[in-house]
């Protein structure tokens, strides 16, 4: 016998728990559907040192707000899964654990998701499967590299899971960034394989780069002010929350130690061949982090606010970086490649046209164009910090005061 529900929200992460919360405050009927357990990504796809990059005040889930007495420290791994876990705990969230959505489909009446548990019928659904869902293929003809071990981000841990040798990193996003810096703190020689990646700066002008970001406007930045629809596909800025919290990005590690190459193209007769450019690569990244305190300048000015002048930024020591176009692995002792090439989105079991060109779903504050179908958590869904503890509530909210008002009308 079919189960029926009013609403399915596939995802126990921090997106699905909030339309949970706004849903239970409204006294409607669903269930959450998460194929491990409450917060899975976080408890199986974070390497052991992982630290949340934005600080403990924006930590902004609806209704858990945080309130400890340490707002501007950045939480460890264990913390972020005991938040959302607290969280789902608070309310009662109906999650049910263990249950993977394997297929949705559209009927006379609404909606039919599958799952391994059985059928569930619903007259609306949430889709918050999370904003990074499937890694990006690796560069082709990659996987007969003379090395000893190739993993992705989500199942490294840390370095003494690696064989002894070098490591080449290939991806200079947030997660590329921050496993060259703990690689090269463990004694590690690393080479990292950058495209053009924008960075954040931890601090500015006496505030945290949240705050500044919060304040000013930056993070409720509305994706149709974007130049391009492809420009949500752009990785997030770099900028890490470890030990304190400090700028993290290729031109910072490469004064650490780090050997910086162009975006990897190839890997043939054991050597890995990069694109060419790389200061203009990484002078792109200082041009955007440029701009964002520029913005953040504008803004004190602009409100007559007192902050001090911008603080120098720490770089280490002078490290030129050589525009490196070939790098034979076995000369120089590489036995591992990281991949941290990003992730991208993967609606593959919901059949109904869903996404646009760029394989993102096709949707207005996550209100698609079929009736009763939602989507949250997805990078730029509406605003900048759409996937953000800070910022998925919010859309959250809309989304289920759409569904609501849907139901009653």
């Amino acid at each position: 016998m079919v189960e029926r529900v009013d609403t399915v929200v596939v995802g126990g992460g921090q997106a699905g728990l909030a339309v949970s919360w706004f849903l239970t405050q409204q006294d409607r009927e669903h269930v959450v559907l998460e194929r491990g357990r409450v917060a899975n990504t976080w408890r199986t796809e974070r390497w052991d040192s992982f630290t949340l990059n934005t600080p403990n005040f924006a930590q902004l889930l609806p209704g858990a707000a945080y309130e400890g007495p340490h707002p501007e420290r950045f939480a460890p791994l264990s913390e972020v899964i005991d938040y959302i876990e607290g969280y789902a705990r608070s309310f009662r969230a109906p999650v049910r654990e263990g249950v993977a959505a394997s297929t949705l489909r559209r009927t006379s009446t609404g909606y039919v998701v599958e799952t391994d548990d059985g059928e569930l019928e619903a007259r609306n659904v949430v889709v918050a499967t999370g904003a990074f869902q499937q890694p990006r293929p690796m560069v082709p003809e990659t996987e007969t590299a003379p090395v000893e071990l190739q993993l992705k981000t989500s199942e490294y841990r840390n370095p003494a899971q690696l064989p002894d040798g070098a490591v080449l990193v290939v991806g200079g996003g947030q997660s590329g960034c921050q496993i060259t810096e703990e690689l090269l703190l463990a004694g590690r020689n690393v080479h990292l394989s950058v495209g053009r990646c924008a960075w954040f700066p931890r601090r500015y002008r006496g505030r945290e780069l949240l705050e500044w970001g919060l304040l000013s406007g930056l993070f409720d930045q509305t994706v149709d002010t974007l130049a391009s629809p492809a420009a949500r596909l752009a990785g997030n800025a770099t900028v890490c929350g470890d030990k304190g919290g400090h700028d993290c990005h290729p031109r910072w590690l490469a004064g650490r130690g780090a050997s910086i190459v162009g975006r990897l193209e190839a890997i043939e007769g054991g050597v890995a061949r990069f694109a060419p450019g790389t200061e203009a690569a990484l002078a792109s990244g200082d041009a955007f982090a440029a701009n964002i305190m520029a913005g953040f300048d504008d803004y004190i000015a602009a409100q007559g606010l007192d902050a001090p002048e911008a603080e120098q930024r720490d770089t280490g020591p002078p490290s030129p970086v050589e525009d490196l176009t070939e790098l034979d692995l076995r000369a120089h002792d590489v036995s591992t490649i990281v991949w941290s090439t990003g992730y991208r989105q993967s609606y593959g079991w919901i059949e109904l046209a869903v996404t646009d060109d760029y394989g993102l779903p096709t949707q207005r504050r996550g209100v698609s164009k079929h009736d009763g179908l939602y989507f949250v958590g997805v990078n730029w869904l509406h605003k900048r910090k759409s996937a953000l503890f800070c910022g998925v509530g919010e859309d959250a909210e809309y989304v289920v005061s759409h569904l609501v008002g849907r139901s009653t009308s």
